[in-house]
């Protein structure tokens, strides 16, 4: 087994510098570039109840703040149309996107209505699985991912997600009739939740298994600091040295060949999302649930939405109330952004191809005017020295198992990040939205939930020295 600790000090090393936020009240969307790609990011924020182990940006449901957002989050497509971009798919995560599906369905009806619109994706949870939800999705959405997490009534009940959505075998069998709406239906699963067993994983791959979904991911547990504090406080602290031995199980039985000797049942889409053989979700053209992999610049609308476009990633305010009267003035809602350097940049696609399990060496050249290996040379040494390649040549970068998991401890760190990055953003929240997130008890909800004002922005993420975390690496290693 790898030390958790040497990985943590690593994989800091390629996820440092991106988060360090400086004010952006009226900063200016960049133009889009002629002849490339965009996917659009929609934010809905928005939940009947809020779990204890999300750090999404996301409030309490309530019908007369959730429906003039959708009028804004139009309203704010129609303004990135009059910039001149032009879009081949949309992502709607949140929150809970599926929270007002006849508002949801007409927002859908203007992106496609504006945008050259190929596919939609969008999230869900268990108990909008049904029938008069599901036709009105027919057709505007290709992509249906349902927030599961696992199937074990325990865990579900410690996550508080029994009540609210049904036990393991209703939630089993929602999403077999939800199916066969879908090009791809997506089982979003949790692994390494403190309680959980080697067994009940088990069982949980056996019923993504037989739920007849065509996609799966399995996330392992990403808790920023204030979640951690969250979870151990309802479910016990994590334990990240089992982690690697959990997403082995994970591969094995998603992956490995049939007792006839027929290739497994899923294929990889990346290192933590699993295609379904023989289904729309597999091959060539897979819908893919992280849009990071196809995507690497992306405009994003709503509360609490993250850009990448260019050298910069801006940040919306996590102010629902900030955010409409924003919209509602004729303005972007960003509240903060930070500039890449080049090495920043680097390693970021270093990061994400090698999540889409392969990495195009050629085009690192075109794009950045170095190799990968004069551009990340400590990087590539680590990865090396791992064996994390299984194949290294003047082309291409793929992955061995062991590649794979060091990129999903690099991920996970990465979203942590992100993670700290909207807990410090919250803190700024005031009043009425502060008390929904912080309050004594309406909203259910733990010190890791929430958005953001403007003023978080200044605040800032702590910076890694990245030479400082592969020097302590380096000597981390050779002790080892």
């Amino acid at each position: 087994m790898l030390s958790e600790r040497l990985l943590s000090k690593v994989v800091a090393a390629c996820t440092a510098n991106y988060l360090k936020l400086t004010p952006c009240t009226e900063e200016p969307v960049p133009e889009p570039v002629p002849e490339q790609a965009y996917m659009l990011y929609m934010h809905v924020p928005f939940c009947e109840r809020l779990c204890p182990y999300c750090s999404f940006n996301r409030f309490p449901f309530r019908e007369d703040r959730a429906k003039p957002y959708f009028e804004n989050m139009r309203k704010e497509m129609r303004m990135l149309k009059e910039l001149g971009y032009d879009f081949d798919s949309v992502y709607i995560g949140g929150g809970t996107p599926t929270i007002m599906i006849d508002e949801l369905c007409e927002t859908i009806d203007q992106a496609r209505d504006l945008f050259s619109i190929r596919e939609v994706s969008s999230e869900t949870n268990p108990n909008h699985l049904i029938p008069s939800y599901l036709e009105k999705l027919k057709g505007r959405v290709q992509r249906l991912s349902v927030g599961v997490q696992s199937f074990d009534d325990d865990l579900l009940r410690q996550m508080d997600r029994y009540e609210k959505y049904g036990c393991g075998q209703e939630i089993l069998e929602r999403i077999g009739e939800a199916s066969p709406y879908f090009t791809s239906m997506n089982a979003d699963m949790i692994f390494n939740f403190p309680a959980q067993t080697e067994d009940t994983l088990i069982r949980d791959i056996e019923m993504v298994v037989a739920s007849g979904a065509s996609q799966t991911t399995f996330y392992p547990l990403m808790a920023s600091p204030s979640v951690q504090r969250s979870l151990a406080a309802t479910v016990g602290p994590v334990d990240y040295n089992r982690e690697q031995r959990f997403y082995e199980i994970i591969c094995d039985l998603l992956l490995g060949d049939l007792p006839n000797g027929d290739p497994g049942l899923f294929e990889l889409g990346s290192a933590w999302t699993f295609n379904r053989r023989g289904t729309g979700a597999a091959g060539e053209d897979a819908m893919i649930d992280e849009y990071v992999v196809d995507y690497e610049e992306y405009p994003a609308i709503g509360s609490g939405g993250i850009t990448y476009l260019g050298k910069n990633l801006y940040v919306n305010t996590f102010s629902v109330r900030e955010y409409n009267a924003a919209i509602e003035s004729g303005r972007m809602s960003m509240m903060g952004k930070t500039t890449f350097s080049l090495r920043d940049r680097m390693r970021y696609r270093f990061m994400m191809q090698l999540f889409g399990l392969h990495l195009d060496k050629r085009q690192f050249y075109r794009d950045f005017g170095t190799t990968v290996e004069r551009g990340l040379p400590a990087e590539m040494a680590f990865m090396r020295a791992c064996g994390a390649f299984a194949t290294d040549n003047s082309d291409e970068l793929t992955l061995t198992p062991k590649g794979r998991y060091l990129v999903v401890v690099m991920m996970r760190q990465f979203f942590i990040g992100v993670n700290n990055l909207r807990d410090q953003a919250r803190a700024a929240l005031t009043g009425e939205e502060r008390e929904l997130v912080f309050g004594d008890g309406t909203a259910r909800v733990c010190a890791a939930t929430g958005g953001a004002a403007s003023a978080a922005a200044a605040a800032g993420v702590r910076e890694l020295s990245a030479t400082a975390v592969l020097d302590g690496a380096r000597a981390q290693a050779a002790e080892e």
